[in-house]
């Protein structure tokens, strides 16, 4: 079902609010902007699915209404994005959500599972991948184009229901939900301008003084980005900006005299320079420092490798992927302070935590037995 109509979106988002669990799934486009355009939104429950064209309807408020329905579970497949964009086209924090590709990772398929993958291992449908470089802002969609969009939300309520089982099976549905709050917590992907300097490429090498430039100098970059709807880099590149913090200019004529500037108007420039004089003006004290994590010795190193080999190990035998359990960073943690790391928190502590405390402490040992790594 194509939906460009008012009254047929109402009936059709009736029908899916009583299912109480629905597919939702989007397609946009964000090459040429700062926001992602929404283009599509696709809506499924077992029983029916459709295709909403939100460029052909003005009011999607029945549309929200079900997205923050506290009483219906909406299903996605790797979630991050679709949340985003439909935070800023819509104004709505969709709960509650369950994520397949994360449900996954916790019955033994490997993290960050496609899409593709997902359907076919649990229906045994072989999904095309035609349309998937679509122009999704282009109009009309042809009948591929809308059965390729409907078919990422057509399996996912069943999907649901056959994981949801699994992990009650194995006792992990109270693991994975906790998970899940996490996962669309709306500061996942909401941007602070202020905190925009913390993702600049080639930043490892600037001083603190350098980075309360680059503090000023994105922030700007990411507020003139989203007034002009157009993508950070279009204003000023990465590359660009690093440069500037280094040479700090304090004038106009010697802010052009880097490359890559000559596209600014006189009065972006004049910005740039204040921001400049910003950052170079901030107290020492107030100045961002790098987030360096202290790198381990070389006995630490050797003792997070056998750790590694546990967690591998309790992998295998629990079907939880290895990076979803832990990270070579939480392991250093583990390794410095137990009782502050994750692993030492909620199901990570049942699953892993006691033995990694138990292999430090020297009560349990690894081993080799006819070719397998074992717990002794």
């Amino acid at each position: 079902m194509y939906i460009t109509d008012s009254n047929q979106l109402q009936t059709f988002i009736e029908k899916a609010a009583s299912a109480r669990v629905v597919a939702i799934d989007t397609e946009f486009l964000r090459e040429r902007t700062y926001h992602p355009k929404l283009c599509l939104i696709q809506v499924g429950y077992e029983g029916g699915c459709a295709a909403i064209d939100p460029l052909a309807l003005e009011d999607l408020s029945c549309l929200v209404d079900l997205l923050v329905n506290p009483d219906v579970t909406k299903v996605f497949h790797a979630c991050s994005q679709d949340l985003e964009v439909i935070d800023h086209a819509l104004g709505c924090h969709v709960h509650p959500v369950f994520d397949t590709q994360l449900a996954a990772a916790f019955l033994g398929h490997r993290m960050q599972m496609g899409y593709g993958a997902l359907v076919e291992a649990y229906t045994g449908v072989h999904l095309p991948k035609a349309a998937s470089l679509t122009d999704w802002s282009h109009r009309p969609l042809d009948e591929e184009q809308l059965e390729y969009a409907e078919d990422d939300v057509r399996y996912l309520p069943s999907i649901y229901q056959q994981m949801t089982d699994e992990l009650v099976r194995l006792n992990r549905l109270g693991w994975v939900l906790p998970e899940m709050e996490d996962l669309a917590d709306p500061a996942r992907y909401r941007h602070d301008p202020r905190k925009a300097y913390l993702k600049l490429k080639r930043s490892g090498s600037l001083t603190r003084r350098q980075l309360s430039v680059a503090r000023e100098v994105c922030a700007w970059r990411d507020l003139c980005a989203e007034n002009r709807d157009i993508p950070r880099k279009w204003v000023l590149s990465d590359e660009v900006i690093v440069e500037i913090c280094k040479l700090s200019p304090v004038s106009v004529d010697r802010l052009l005299k880097i490359r890559g500037m000559d596209h600014l108007s006189e009065r972006d420039a004049q910005t740039v320079v204040e921001a400049v004089r910003r950052g170079r003006a901030c107290p020492i004290e107030k100045t961002p420092r790098q987030e360096r994590r202290p790198r381990p010795s070389a006995d630490l190193e050797s003792v997070m490798d056998l750790m590694y080999a546990l967690v591998r190990l309790v992998s295998e035998r629990s079907g939880v992927a290895t990076q979803l359990i832990a990270t070579r960073d939480d392991l250093h943690e583990f390794a410095l302070d137990p009782a502050s790391s994750r692993l030492s928190q909620s199901w990570r502590s049942e699953l892993v935590g006691d033995l990694l405390k138990r292999l430090l402490d020297g009560q349990v040992g690894l081993t080799v037995k006819e070719g397998r790594v074992e717990i002794l």
